[in-house]
């Protein structure tokens, strides 16, 4: 009997720190009105649905109330699934509602962020659901006073070094994100978000030559290669060549740097923009091709036909000292970048192997 394939499990949705963050407000607003300590809190999220939260604890102080939850991501792989969101809720004098980050928020030091500098770093949707929310609760039982919202995250610093958040600018912890409250598993708008937000703090730190790379390894290289440049100007773009590109474009960077290794290179050099490894497999004719021209034999260009990986390729090409070929497949991807935002950018490209040697570097300058 025939097997029926299994079909793919669905991933499961977490929420974000500014969902958690605004629902622990709620309870702890809540139990600073009442008197009564909660257990649970419903609050509606961005996204357009509501969602009920468990609390972890949830304290009445008389002149504060505590409630803390504890975040969780679903299936995505987030640094900050796990983390202990708390929020601590008094009275303040005025009708103000003032909203700051405690231990492990992150606090902006840098300009360029939607955060002003020297502001504990909540995002602007989460700080909107925080204000809403209070607000709601205020005027649902009549009161005039004014509230402080304080939101911690014990081991906010920690987790904040497996993020972006220091080369950002946000140091001492950990951010409160998310517009949708929702966290989608494997998130490609996430990544894309924190791309736009690191050329954002380039451009604010007057970066106008930028570097970006495909992950920590290539970025180490690029760092060493342009070792005149502020660490802001350094970006790791991950799969989404295209996106930075024209985000480098539309924030105004007049050159960019590509800088990476022969897998993903392989397939912008051949127009490819997204280059995760299901996005399109490696031509390895464009790669012989490019061979070719370098001044390869039939022979070498046959072999390439039938490899396996773009790094056996740039091997065999090595072995036969044919150094050129790693500039043309540069220059390949100089051309494609250019042609993806349109000229006006000057991009350079430049390919190391997986243990930091050097292979090759072109140059194109945009109309």
């Amino acid at each position: 009997m025939k097997e029926v394939p299994k079909e793919p499990k669905k991933l499961r949705e977490g929420y974000t720190t500014g969902a958690c963050a605004t629902a622990a407000t709620r309870a702890a607003l809540l139990t600073l009105i009442s008197g009564e300590v909660q257990d649970e809190s419903t609050i509606y999220l961005p996204v357009g649905r509501f969602a009920t939260f468990h609390l972890e604890e949830c304290e009445y102080r008389t002149s504060s109330a505590v409630a803390s939850i504890i975040k969780d991501a679903g299936d995505d792989p987030d640094a900050t699934h796990g983390a202990l969101i708390i929020s601590e809720v008094s009275w303040c004098n005025g009708a103000d509602i003032i909203i700051d980050g405690g231990v492990g928020v992150g606090r902006v030091t840098k300009p360029g962020l939607p955060v002003p500098v020297g502001e504990a770093a909540i995002n602007p949707v989460p700080r909107k659901m925080l204000k809403e929310t209070a607000e709601q609760l205020l005027a649902q039982y009549n009161i005039q006073k004014g509230v402080k919202i304080v939101i911690s995250v014990p081991e906010g610093e920690e987790m904040a070094k497996k993020t972006l958040n220091a080369r950002l600018g946000i140091l001492g912890g950990i951010s409160i994100l998310g517009t949708r409250g929702i966290v989608v598993p494997f998130s490609t708008a996430a990544y894309k978000a924190s791309i736009v937000q690191a050329i954002s703090v380039a451009k604010a730190s007057n970066c106008e030559h930028v570097v970006i790379t495909t992950g920590g390894r290539s970025e180490k290289y690029g760092m060493k290669q342009f070792p005149e440049l502020p660490e802001e100007a350094f970006i790791e773009m991950g799969d989404f060549v295209g996106f930075a590109l024209k985000q480098c474009k539309k924030q105004g960077m007049k050159k960019v740097s590509l800088v990476g290794m022969m897998g993903k290179f392989s397939k912008v050099a051949q127009g490819v923009m997204m280059v995760h490894s299901k996005s399109a497999p490696i031509d390895f004719n464009f790669l012989a091709k490019a061979a070719s021209e370098s001044g390869a034999s039939a022979e070498l260009v046959e072999e390439i036909k039938g490899a396996n990986t773009a790094s056996q390729v740039g091997d065999l090409m090595t072995q036969s000292g044919h150094h050129q070929f790693f500039e043309k497949l540069c220059e390949y991807c100089c051309l494609s970048a250019l042609k993806e935002v349109g000229d006006g950018i000057d991009v350079d490209t430049s390919l190391y192997t997986l243990k930091g040697d050097f292979l090759g570097q072109a140059v194109q300058h945009g109309n």
